[in-house]
């Protein structure tokens, strides 16, 4: 369905590196297949006229095309494209539309794109100063959205150097939309979403990895930090995207948990690496209504590529390299609160205070309830709940799992109200009440492990069953993870020093 890919045979690196990128580039062509059914040929070299690679700088008066009257009581609609960031913020506040081979900063050539979220687009950019590779993450330009990250990541890596990402520079760009803060980080492997999409991790690297990511929660909660919540946005973006907003993944999940890449993959040129990984794929973009697109957009989208193992190829030591990404939405909650209500967890992982207090503030708790069910998900191949249900049927599924026994009095009376009877909180956000109709039940806790995990690694048997003990152990420390009650729920020391941790995850610490 792709061109193919040249061979690496011709590349003059190490074997190390030659035998690691092999295998990072069969990533990339099945993580890319999945994203987009064309064929890179035909998105390349489809007659199209790409825009020339331009220098973006601040200041430069002779770009002229950076003043745009598109506003956002006029918002243009754009053929879908899947795959690929939101079109439609492409517009005054949102991205900056980067074009693959353009220079920012008189020194970040952009080679290919490497993800988006909500608040920013982020590409692999060869320094053409150190020769290195990093990650830019160029965020939108409304002036109220997050532009702290920056900061921090550099407050926390004094503490906690080797399990955050660490910022290299930061500057500014100006573009059609604004002026967007950007800023280089190291560069990692693909998020562990993508490498364990219907694939197994080997059950040492699975617990290793789930000791990581609990011992990175540790240093953060360790120096005052929660990892999600939201940031206020502006009256006017908030309202010309909120259906956009919405769907932002925050928090602690596996998109936001990356590995360290081998320092090796410096040593391709910038063509060596595409002979290895392929042309960026793009994609023409198009307005729904036909007419030309506006200076705000890229002529093209890029798929992003997947720089990273499969699930069933990672080893100890690619486990040891975690990182946890996305700190744009972190807060201290001795000096900052974040209601309930403005949290932009998916509802899947968002801890159920959030839910049904949505005018009370979350705090170190929420973080305890995403990281169990990270966990889950880093053990097995499924995800505890359902990931593309309605809310209320989520927290139906919660229920199932978890007992009912445990849902606090309170929110019972919210659960169980009538379809007729309307409940307004002071965020004007919806709280949750049993779906009507039919639905099928979830598995209680021990019957969702055996279902969701299990089964799955009994079927791949290489790839490691949990024995009964483990078993019993790993379900007492869901148990006090997942407890719908925040006050309830563990502490993250007491994750680290539940029995599952300290008999059979932290040992394989290195």
């Amino acid at each position: 369905m792709f061109a193919t890919r040249r061979s690496i045979s011709h590349v003059s690196v190490s074997h190390g590196l030659l035998s690691h990128v092999s295998r990072l580039s069969k990533a990339a062509l099945n993580v890319r297949q999945r994203s987009f059914g064309v064929s890179r040929r035909s998105s390349v070299l489809g007659g199209l006229r790409l825009r020339k690679p331009q220098e973006n700088i601040i200041g430069n008066p002779s770009r002229s095309r950076y003043f745009s009257t598109i506003s956002f009581n006029d918002p243009i609609e754009y053929e879908f494209i899947d795959g690929v960031e939101p079109l439609a913020l492409y517009e005054p506040g949102g991205y900056h539309p980067v074009v693959v081979d353009d220079l920012l900063h008189r020194r970040y050539r952009i080679v290919d794109k490497l993800g988006h979220g909500g608040y920013s687009t982020i590409w692999l950019a060869h320094d053409e100063q150190t020769t290195r590779y990093v990650a830019l993450k160029v965020a939108i330009s409304g002036q109220m959205l997050p532009r702290r990250e920056p900061s921090i990541l550099r407050a926390l890596s004094e503490s906690v150097p080797t399990t955050i990402p660490q910022v290299l520079e930061v500057f500014n760009v100006r573009g059609p939309n604004g002026i967007h803060v950007c800023y280089t980080k190291t560069l990692a492997q693909g998020n562990l979403k993508e490498a364990s999409f219907n694939r197994l991790f080997p059950i040492e690297v699975a617990r290793l990895l789930a000791a990581r990511l609990a011992l990175a929660v540790s240093l953060i909660h360790s120096q005052g930090f929660v990892h999600g919540g939201k940031f206020l946005l502006t009256s006017t973006y908030e309202n010309a995207n909120k259906r956009l907003i919405n769907n932002l993944n925050t928090d602690i999940h596996l998109r936001n948990v990356l590995v360290k890449l081998p320092s090796t993959i410096d040593e391709l040129s910038i063509a060596d690496f595409r002979k290895t990984f392929g042309e960026p794929e793009t994609v023409p973009i198009h307005r729904a209504d036909g007419e030309p697109l506006p200076p705000n957009a890229p002529p093209q989208a890029v798929v992003p590529l997947y720089l990273g193992r499969m699930a069933e190829e990672f080893t100890l030591d690619d486990a040891n390299g975690l990182i946890l990404g996305d700190f744009g939405e972190a807060f201290a909650p001795a000096t900052e609160e974040r209601l309930g209500g403005d949290c932009n967890t998916p509802v899947a992982m968002r801890a159920p205070e959030a839910l049904f207090e949505p005018d009370t503030p979350v705090s170190f708790s929420a973080d305890i309830w995403s990281l169990g069910t990270a966990i889950w998900e880093i053990l097995g191949m499924n995800f505890i709940f359902s990931e593309t249900e309605t809310m209320d049927e989520i927290v139906a599924q919660q229920i199932d799992v978890l007992g009912y026994h445990g849902l606090p009095l309170a929110w019972r009376e919210h659960w169980e109200r009538s379809n007729t009877e309307e409940l307004v909180t002071e965020t004007e956000v919806e709280v949750p009440r049993h779906p009507t109709g039919h639905r099928n039940a979830w598995p209680p806790l021990e019957q969702a492990f055996e279902e969701f995990v299990q089964k799955h690694r009994r079927e791949q048997e290489a790839m490691g069953v949990f024995g009964e003990e483990e078993t019993k152990a790993i379900l007492d420390l869901m148990r006090g993870m997942l407890r719908f009650k925040p006050e309830e729920r563990i502490t993250i020391q007491e994750v680290l020093q539940s029995e599952w941790m300290t008999k059979w995850a932290l040992p394989r610490v290195g």
